[in-house]
């Protein structure tokens, strides 16, 4: 990319020279001719308003030839030059060499001084040869001119290129570094950031490029979390299943259903750990299948509250459903089985830290275009430094880990409120105890 800018910004230089040159071959060069000629510094000035002054007092060219050096009005001022007077239509009608009657070319008008009457009308043309300022003096200044603008365009040129190669440096060095920096990405060092400055468009994808890998990198660090995690907690129900299956073997234990169900307890428990991996991964994917339809609220939070009346009456918890919707209730666009699945898990989690004679409410209620299900609680609630955790998979927060469950739970929930359109978050209640609010999106 570099050669490429340098040979961009080369050709550009050229054509600049060049174009310089050329225009001051054409314009400089020929105004100065036309400024010499007119009178600047041969002094013909004299001679055309003298010719333009008689043509207008005699309304033609008819014996103009005796204001020609030699003639009446000259003397010698314009001795040793040619001069010759032609017409409007370049015929010639006096000439100090005593030529006439014949066209002076297309190429002696560009050259000559145009006469012109009051009007501004081209009468005819002067044209002036040799002198003080012509021949040899006049041609080594007119190259000196253009060697000049020679000079000035290689000069302009070099100038250029230097300037290119300087500025290409300039702009190229994030460029190179954000090359560095993806290689070293590329070969496993996820740590690797480049410097952000300014705020141009090398500057915005250094940005983006930092982005991308401190998501990489998180990515790498909860996989490898979640690998050790997962570990963890296969170790040990595979560690008692194993205890108990030896303890049998060896006669320790007798083979009743008592001494079998620590082991089913623990094959229960791998299930489920698996089926919500499984889970997990599918919501990775964004491949949770769902069967949308129309839900009454009403209907889902009685069934879930049913299910889970005799676990609260048992630990003499209170467990109410609290309706604020309005009178026309709306439905909930979504999968039934699994917005069952994420109230179960919040009822189950709020149940699971509630004291006895504590309480659990679960609220409906309308929040704009969303429905809000709103499982609070008077447990412990959750401490500061683990509400911005809570939903990750696997932390050991007071809240979303214990010997009860996978610690995937919450994680899943929220994967499948997200999955509908929705979002669950959890917060504290100013009172003391801990609120999760999923919404869903209504039935339009």
């Amino acid at each position: 990319m570099r050669v490429k800018l340098l040979l961009s910004y080369g050709l550009v230089a050229v054509i600049t020279a060049l174009s310089v040159i050329l225009i001051f071959q054409y314009t400089s060069i020929g105004e100065l001719r036309s400024f010499m000629l007119r009178g600047g510094m041969v002094g013909v000035e004299d001679l055309a308003g003298t010719l333009e002054e008689y043509y207008q007092q005699n309304g033609g060219w008819e014996g103009v030839e005796a204001l020609l050096p030699g003639g009446r009005g000259m003397g010698r001022m314009m001795m040793g030059s040619s001069i010759r007077v032609a017409d409007k239509a370049g015929k010639i009608v006096a000439d100090t060499q005593g030529v006439s009657g014949k066209r002076i070319s297309l190429l002696d008008r560009s050259r000559a001084v145009i006469l012109r009457d009051a009007q501004n009308r081209i009468i005819g043309y002067l044209l002036v040869e040799g002198g003080m300022m012509s021949g040899q003096n006049s041609a080594q200044l007119l190259n000196r001119l253009t060697q000049a603008s020679i000079w000035a365009g290689v000069i302009g040129g070099i100038t250029a290129v230097v300037l290119a190669l300087i500025l290409s440096n300039l702009f190229l060095s994030p460029l190179k570094a954000l090359i560095q920096a993806s290689q070293q990405m590329a070969a496993g060092n996820l740590s690797v950031r480049v410097p952000e400055k300014g705020k141009d468009e090398l500057a915005l994808l250094a940005r983006a490029f930092n982005h991308m890998a401190d998501s990489l990198q998180k990515a790498e660090n909860n996989r490898k979390a979640m690998t050790a995690d997962i570990a963890h907690e296969l170790r040990t129900p595979i560690a008692v299943q194993r205890a108990h299956l030896e303890a049998l073997q060896d006669g320790i234990y007798p083979l009743t259903p008592e001494n079998l169900q620590p082991v089913l307890d623990q094959t229960e428990f791998l299930a489920r750990l698996v089926e919500d991996l499984r889970m997990l991964a599918l919501a990775d994917a964004g491949q949770i299948p769902l069967e949308k339809r129309e839900i009454s609220p009403v209907h889902l939070a009685q069934k879930v509250y049913e299910r889970f009346r005799p676990e609260a009456e048992g630990k003499s918890i209170q467990l109410q459903i609290v309706n604020e919707l309005p009178g026309i209730v709306p439905a909930v666009w979504g999968d039934e089985q699994r917005i069952e699945q994420i109230l179960n898990n919040l009822l189950s989690n709020a149940l699971r830290f509630t004291p006895e004679a504590g309480n659990i409410r679960l609220r409906l209620l309308q929040d704009g275009n969303f429905m809000a299900f709103v499982v609070e609680d008077t447990g412990p609630g959750i401490a500061p430094e683990d509400l911005p955790f809570i939903f990750e998979r696997f932390y050991r927060g007071n809240r979303n880990l214990s010997h009860e469950g996978t610690g995937l739970g919450l994680a899943i929930a929220r994967h499948l409120a997200i999955a509908h359109g929705g979002s669950l978050e959890a917060g504290n209640r100013p009172e003391g105890g801990a609120v999760f609010t999923l919404r869903l999106p209504l039935s339009c």
